[in-house]
């Protein structure tokens, strides 16, 4: 396997690694019935987190590299295309998300008894918008660098 080659593995092994995690945690907390429930799946959300973080910045790191090792990339849009999104989405992983997620802890952290408090599902469904969003930019960012449609 030639050296691009195997980047363009690495490539596709942080992408799934990243992304597949990056899909399972919305269902851990989404499903919370009590607040025990949902600290928990806020401690399991932090440990999966990393997973999410390494393949991003490995996707990112392999990514420009590709471009290094065949520069033609950077003149093709679904690259350039491809890069803008993913800068848009760290946004969404870097900003706003975790911001969110803070608060969501914050309120358990304050919360006694077993209910689940009415702001923590509030907080909750504010971030399915920036999760579907999120995953809409994953999804395209894919279909760009499978298809390469420009």
């Amino acid at each position: 396997m030639t050296l691009y080659g195997t980047i363009v593995l690495i490539h596709i092994l942080a992408a799934i690694v990243g992304l597949g995690a990056s899909f399972a945690m919305p269902v851990v907390t989404k499903f919370t019935k009590t607040a025990e429930q949902a600290r928990y799946a806020l401690e399991v959300n932090a440990k999966i987190e990393i997973f999410p973080k390494i393949g991003s910045l490995t996707l990112l790191a392999t990514g420009l590299f590709l471009g290094y090792l065949n520069s033609a990339l950077f003149s093709e849009v679904w690259y350039i295309s491809s890069l803008v999104i993913y800068v848009l989405a760290q946004i969404l992983v870097i900003g706003i998300i975790p911001k969110k997620q803070k608060q969501m802890g914050d309120i358990l952290a304050a919360h006694e008894g077993e209910k689940l408090p009415e702001a923590y599902r509030a907080i909750d469904k504010q971030l399915d918008s920036y999760r579907y969003l999120l995953y809409s930019l994953a999804v395209v960012m894919i279909i760009l660098m499978v298809v390469k449609p420009f």
